[in-house]
């Protein structure tokens, strides 16, 4: 069987070429900045790690092994409010480092994948009838 193609034409450099520059900005912003470094000792590490998250998403590379969801729910720190920043973040990392076409198709990924995540902490952090869990 032949490999499926890419969802949209991008390689694997520049994956990981908005990956670093994506946490790069993270890492400078006042309200993700400190979510992330609570939990982010190793940097490169984990962009690596999130390289092969999008090279899978988008190639279908089977390099990444994780569980986004899981690791959202038990940060502890993650809120769904943070999750309009980030996209708006990585919108603009996108239009930064890529064509209006490749930015387009990952950012329409992406909002997938954070409407996803999003409900996933939402669900965990509220309790019967939408009453929030305090923490």
């Amino acid at each position: 069987m032949a490999p499926l193609p890419p969802k949209f034409d991008i390689t694997r450099p520049e994956i990981a070429r908005v990956v670093a520059a994506f946490y790069e900005s993270v890492r400078q912003h006042p309200g993700l900045g400190p979510v992330f470094a609570v939990h982010v000792a190793d940097w490169p590490s984990h962009e690596a790690k999130v390289t092969d998250f999008w090279a899978n998403a988008i190639l279908y590379e089977r390099s990444y092994d994780g569980n986004p969801l899981k690791v959202h729910r038990d940060a502890g720190n993650v809120r769904p409010g943070m999750f309009e920043t980030w996209l708006a973040l990585f919108e603009m990392t996108l239009r930064t480092e890529l064509t209006p076409d490749q930015a387009a198709a990952w950012s329409e990924l992406a909002h997938r994948i954070g409407r996803s995540l999003r409900a996933g902490v939402v669900e965990k952090t509220k309790g019967p009838g939408g009453i929030p869990i305090l923490r």
